[in-house]
């Protein structure tokens, strides 16, 4: 087969388990999360932010599940990571953090404030610095949205382009619909910082001993429902947006949503319009500009495997597709991207799989260097 070359706009790295309590004063590190494993290895006190829960731990088949979720040393070693990129036919990447998945669980805002400061230094000095295909996106507190502010204003100046917010924000502060966020949207669109929601990082309950995190269905089929299930939560970020007139007010600031297919955006908008159009007596605030007109011109939409995709950005006028290899995690392309890339790509108008597979995320990222016309020689080329 011929190498197809692909940006990626979805790919995460695993930070050191000990990051934070290296990294931070001693009144604070002693409060970062910490786990004391029972004797007969069935439950684990959780110990976060001067609380305590207990929890049964996964069985050795869910384990293995887990560790396979995570499965090419790239996804912590970042020298191998770019050697994988080329290997696999990938060349710019968006690269999310993994020890926010914890960020729901602080309550101090001073401990999560310090504590993502510490991750994205961490990150900026170890992957955005290592190679500038990698688009690193920063953390910020949704706790306190003043922190927030001055935390995006802090990594936009260090050269950051894109911030991570769960799909939804921590559950002691308001939705991204209410005013309270306003100052961030205009902090973001100032500093002309992509916003990047990423599927599976609502905030869950670690306290809940009877389900794993993120679990919402047992029973048959459960395993399918709480994989789809997660689809979902960056379709309601992206309404949030929309309906409170956060985009409408702000044309140029733009939204990425990674991991969660792209045939939705269409839809949504089709919704939406009918739900404004249909209600417009109780619609409130009212919108400057067409709902179609923002979600098509502003949010962007990754996936990795979905053949509709593709078949969104060639017949239902919605250009903002973009391919992500998710790497390094199972779910991802890692180990088969070319024979993916050729499956989705072969038979689809040229102009479309050069969209999708790289224009989209230059549209983003305009600065990362622009793919080789040949095969990189050597690891880093």
């Amino acid at each position: 087969m011929t190498k197809l070359w692909a940006n990626s706009g979805d790919s995460h790295f695993l930070e050191p388990d000990e990051l934070w309590r290296d990294n931070l004063p001693p009144h604070l590190a002693e409060r970062v999360p910490r786990s004391v494993k029972d004797p007969d290895g069935e439950w684990e006190t959780v110990h976060i932010d001067s609380m305590a829960f207990r929890r049964k731990l996964p069985t050795s088949a869910a384990r293995k599940f887990m560790e396979m979720t995570v499965g090419a040393p790239g996804g912590k070693d970042v020298s191998v990571r770019i050697n994988d990129l080329d290997n696999e036919g990938v060349w710019g990447e968006v690269v999310y953090p993994s020890l926010g998945l914890w960020c729901s669980s602080f309550r101090s805002p001073e401990l999560l404030r310090e504590a993502l400061r510490v991750s994205n230094d961490w990150a900026y000095e170890t992957l955005e610095k290592a190679s500038p295909r990698l688009v690193t996106v920063g953390q910020v507190s949704t706790l306190d949205v003043g922190d927030a502010v001055k935390e995006l204003e802090r990594i936009a100046e260090m050269g950051y382009r894109a911030v991570f917010l769960p799909t939804l924000p921590h559950p002691m502060q308001k939705d991204y619909n209410y005013p309270e966020w306003e100052p961030f949207w205009d902090a973001c669109d100032a500093a002309n910082m992509v916003i990047a929601f990423h599927i599976g990082s609502e905030p869950v309950d670690l306290s809940d001993k009877t389900r794993n995190p993120g679990q919402k269905y047992r029973g048959p089929g459960g395993a399918v429902l709480n994989y789809t299930e997660t689809t979902f939560e960056g379709q309601r970020a992206v309404m949030k947006l929309v309906a409170s007139g956060a985009l409408d007010k702000r044309p140029n600031l733009k939204v990425l949503v990674s991991e969660g297919g792209a045939t939705w955006v269409p839809f949504i908008a089709d919704r939406m319009e009918e739900g404004y159009r249909q209600h417009h007596m109780a619609v409130r605030p009212k919108l400057e500009r067409p709902i179609r007109e923002q979600i098509f011109s502003q949010v962007y939409a990754s996936f990795q495997h979905d053949k509709s995709a593709v078949a969104a950005a060639t017949y239902m006028g919605y250009h903002n597709v973009m391919w992500g290899s998710d790497y390094p995690h199972m779910e991802g392309t890692f180990g088969h991207t070319q024979e993916t890339l050729h499956e989705l790509f072969d038979d689809a108008d040229p102009k479309v799989a050069e969209r999708v597979m790289r224009g989209t995320f230059y549209e983003l990222f305009p600065d990362v260097p622009q793919v080789p016309v040949e095969e990189p020689v050597g690891a880093g080329a």
